[in-house]
């Protein structure tokens, strides 16, 4: 286990945009804290906080902004006092409109991230666990407007409180998108995108299940190499889900992880995060085949 690259981190996808909830309560969230830990995870990342009408706490800053519906829970409290448990660092996602991000209309998306997040700096700024920024806003290829929003909430995020800001992209790869783009063109793309938001980020976790296997270690190892140039700390975002068959976001298969887990070691990536533990690698999850999954995985760590 000492020089494996192992899962040390996984997104909490609890407002989901296209996978089912799992109906957790507190009971049954500290369950899966304890499995997250025994398989040596210490980071959690809340994937968003808002998206759309939807809120993990009551949010009266977004109140403000639209009609929302009654959260009846505070999860972000639930994460942050679970984590705090664990000793797990937390990264925490801003709000998705699903709308001005997808339209256009980037300055009223931060506007509003602006209000939310100062909201979230006065009722969680004080915790412990809460080690990190998320920038939920996905990029995947060259965008003035979009790497204009990026630099006005970075700058704001650092002003807030100065933790660790990170971003997870996705390439625009054969797997997802019927327009697809190459390898080349992904690294002008990215070269021009890091050099505007050179010194402003600090981690960068692409995603990893957008392109084929046979072009995996191509794009790693160009996600790597720009990262170094512009010192990034290069972290991996290895999809624990199955992407490609005729029934999608099902639990991956376990020789298909190994070998995304091996090609990320290969090229140097520094950490592992899941998309996303609970749903697709839990033994605590819905779907049996993500308790096998937890199983293989624990036999492979020797745990």
């Amino acid at each position: 286990m000492k020089n494996k690259l192992t899962i040390s981190g996984t997104f909490l996808d609890e407002i989901s945009h296209d996978i089912p909830s799992a109906n957790w309560g507190q009971v049954e969230w500290r369950k899966d804290f304890d499995a997250m830990k025994a398989i040596g995870i210490d980071t959690v990342i809340l994937i968003r906080a808002g998206y759309k009408d939807k809120m993990t706490f009551e949010s009266q800053s977004l109140k403000k902004y639209g009609t929302m519906r009654p959260s009846y829970a505070d999860l972000v409290e639930l994460f942050l006092r679970e984590a705090e448990r664990c000793g797990m660092d937390l990264f925490l996602g801003l709000y998705d409109s699903g709308k001005y991000w997808l339209n256009g209309d980037y300055q009223k998306e931060v506007e509003i991230n602006y209000r939310f997040t100062e909201e979230v700096m006065e009722k969680y700024g004080g915790h412990n666990a809460f080690r990190g920024w998320y920038v939920s806003h996905e990029l995947s290829v060259y965008d003035d407007k979009q790497l204009a929003l990026y630099e006005q909430l970075a700058s704001h995020l650092k002003a807030l409180k100065n933790i660790p800001l990170l971003m997870s992209p996705y390439i625009k790869g054969s797997k997802q998108f019927g327009k697809t783009i190459d390898a080349l063109q992904h690294e002008k793309d990215w070269d021009r995108i890091l050099s505007v938001l050179n010194g402003k980020m600090d981690i960068i976790a692409f995603q990893d299940g957008q392109v084929d296997f046979s072009e995996l270690e191509t794009f790693m190892g160009i996600n790597k190499k720009l990262s170094d140039k512009y010192g990034l700390i290069s972290w991996s975002n290895v999809e624990t889900f199955e992407r490609g068959m005729p029934i999608d976001f099902l639990p991956i298969d376990w020789r298909n992880l190994l070998y995304k887990i091996e090609t990320a070691q290969s090229v140097g990536m520094r950490k592992l995060i899941a998309f996303e533990f609970s749903h697709f690698m839990s033994p605590n999850s819905v779907y049996p085949s993500a308790r096998n999954l937890y199983n293989r995985y624990k036999e492979w760590l020797n745990v």
